[in-house]
């Protein structure tokens, strides 16, 4: 008689050291329930460090059921040690059940004692499972309760210290060699015009070097780290509590994202204060103030076409766009003159240009946007971007780079979940219990330090993912575009004509001198090979007269002269 087939599948989470069975204890378990019911084990799957709220970030359990829509082996069962191990969300367990049962394979939770073949073995995993989504939820209730408890009592709630401090023994303490630059970055927020770029740039000119660490490995000041400072309380002595929040994604189930929070709790600190109360309150109502200006008022359907991909003639950074308004006597705009000018402001990240020249939008737009669409027009240039576009964007090598860190991820969360464990479980007894303790609390925040740089490292990859897969959605969208190009082109609002030049163009270089044949565009660089006559080339140098020629029906120096 043939011995009936099952799988075996384990899983150990961050919550696992509650119930206190690891990996080899639970396949131990099944093994041993898998021989007394004479069942021939066909294959294991596990998941180590994974949770158990969905079963999207399970790679073993989705290979599981992947094999059981397959038929790839004659099971009957599934065995797992408990139902929670198999998931904690209703939805999801009921699901893959389901799922399961088509293929006409059920499920054996050992330590439950439930079989989903009987007939009160489905009703109470549906039981089960809604108390294992909630005990989930708990937990997690439970730990954010923990943390914003820390906050109310003004202590530091783990990661990396801000930029001036340093943590001792889970106290923030400050750090004289990067607390003068923070000092410095308010007054001159309060005592100068200056914003966070000139203050930045004013920083990086007066030579003060920004001391890198894990969290930030920059030694060169950024408006963006002008800001987190500006706006981030703990320099005024306070401890802040849900600055960012998970926010549910509408529409998917147990999608998230982080959102930053209007309103969040703000508490006094352990931690000595680097600015006064009174500094940072008036820091605050300037913030407030300013950020009010960045809302377009005027001009709102006008568009910068060639702000980021139109770059510097002397220093090579990306152009902005830029207007200059006139008003008459009764103080009403009536002209906008819009311009393009380098913006990478003087010493800036440490870099300089003096270059001040404006080149008029209209004239330069008008200029590429004749190359450009004159060139897309050739049914070569469309057959060879079709034939481009067919191809996958490669994220291949970035999301095998994502499989690493999300195993480095559960590797460390492991260790750090054992150690707390140890903690937890030490007598108190123990000789020299309380150096002892206090060793493995260094270690313990070392753990959390090396998380969370692990997970910045894995938003980075995952947001360059997004990206690549955002490009080819992109590029689709122009292909679409070209086909009734000469139909719509005309048509086309500002933002349309934006989204089409920075699909195709990836950089444009101008002439830094004026000239006398008064052409301003020096050479366009596409993001893929493009087809200019017989000839593929990637950039189109347009002060080579056998590439001009072979455009000449853009009549360069008439465009020019506009």
């Amino acid at each position: 008689m043939k011995a009936i087939g099952c799988y075996l599948y384990t899983r150990v989470s961050t919550a696992m050291q509650v119930d206190g069975y690891s990996l080899d204890a639970q396949k131990d378990k099944l093994r041993k329930y898998a021989d007394f019911q004479g069942y021939q084990i066909v294959r294991e799957y596990s998941d180590a460090g994974k949770s158990g709220k969905n079963i999207d970030g399970r790679p073993g359990f989705m290979q599981m059921m992947k094999d059981i829509e397959n038929h790839a082996d004659d099971v009957s069962y599934v065995l797992v040690f408990k139902l929670s191990r198999f998931g904690r969300n209703t939805a999801d367990i009921l699901n893959s059940l389901q799922l399961m049962q088509d293929y006409g394979v059920n499920l054996i939770c050992v330590d439950d004692n439930i079989d989903s073949s009987k007939e009160s073995g489905k009703l109470t995993i549906s039981v089960l499972s809604a108390v294992a989504e909630i005990e989930r939820e708990n937990i997690l209730a439970q730990t954010m309760e923990g943390r914003k408890q820390k906050a109310r009592e003004g202590k530091w709630n783990g990661g990396f210290a801000p930029y001036g401090y340093k943590i001792v023994n889970g106290i923030l303490e400050i750090a004289e060699e990067e607390a003068g630059v923070i000092r410095q970055i308010f007054d001159l927020y309060l005592t100068t015009p200056m914003g966070a770029t000139g203050i930045a740039s004013y920083l990086n000119q007066q030579g003060i070097k920004k001391v890198r660490r894990q969290n930030g490995k920059l030694d060169v000041f950024t408006p963006a780290f002008i800001v987190k400072v500006l706006d981030n309380p703990v320099y005024c002595g306070k401890i802040a509590y849900g600055r960012r929040s998970n926010v549910k994604i509408r529409g998917q189930r147990n999608k998230y994202h982080v959102v930053n929070q209007k309103e969040y709790m703000i508490n006094e600190g352990k931690q000595k204060p680097i600015i006064s109360p009174e500094e940072w309150d008036q820091v605050q109502r300037k913030r407030k103030k300013i950020k009010g200006y960045c809302r377009k008022t005027h001009s709102l359907d006008h568009e910068h076409l060639l702000s980021g991909i139109l770059v510097c003639p002397k220093c090579g950074k990306p152009m902005c766009g830029n207007v200059s308004r006139k008003k008459d006597k009764t103080g009403k705009y009536y002209q906008d003159y819009f311009y393009y000018a380098c913006k990478h402001r003087h010493h800036f990240d440490g870099h300089y240009c003096d270059y001040k020249g404006q080149l008029s939008e209209n004239r330069v737009d008008a200029v590429v946007f004749d190359i450009v669409s004159s060139i897309v027009r050739t049914p070569a240039f469309v057959k060879a971007l079709e034939e481009r576009i067919a191809k996958s964007s490669d994220t291949k090598e970035l999301e095998a780079r994502l499989a690493n860190i999300e195993s480095h991820l559960a590797e460390v969360t492991a260790r750090k979940d054992k150690l707390s464990f140890e903690m937890d479980s030490m007598d108190i007894h123990t000789p020299h219990y309380d150096s002892i303790y206090a060793d493995m609390k260094q270690r313990q925040l070392k753990f959390y330090d090396e998380i969370q740089s692990i997970e910045k490292e894995k938003e980075e990859i995952e947001e360059r993912i997004r990206d690549l897969k955002s490009k080819k959605l992109s590029a689709e969208g122009a292909y679409k575009f070209l086909l009734c190009f000469d139909k719509v082109a005309a048509r086309c609002t500002d933002k349309e004509k934006k989204l089409f030049l920075q699909s195709l163009v990836e950089k444009i270089e101008i002439f830094p001198e004026k000239r006398d044949d008064r052409r301003i565009v020096k050479s366009i660089t596409f993001r893929f090979p493009v087809m200019v006559g017989k000839e593929e080339i990637q950039t189109l140098h347009l002060s080579k007269k056998s590439l001009v020629e072979t455009v000449c029906s853009l009549r360069l120096k008439n465009v020019d002269n506009h």
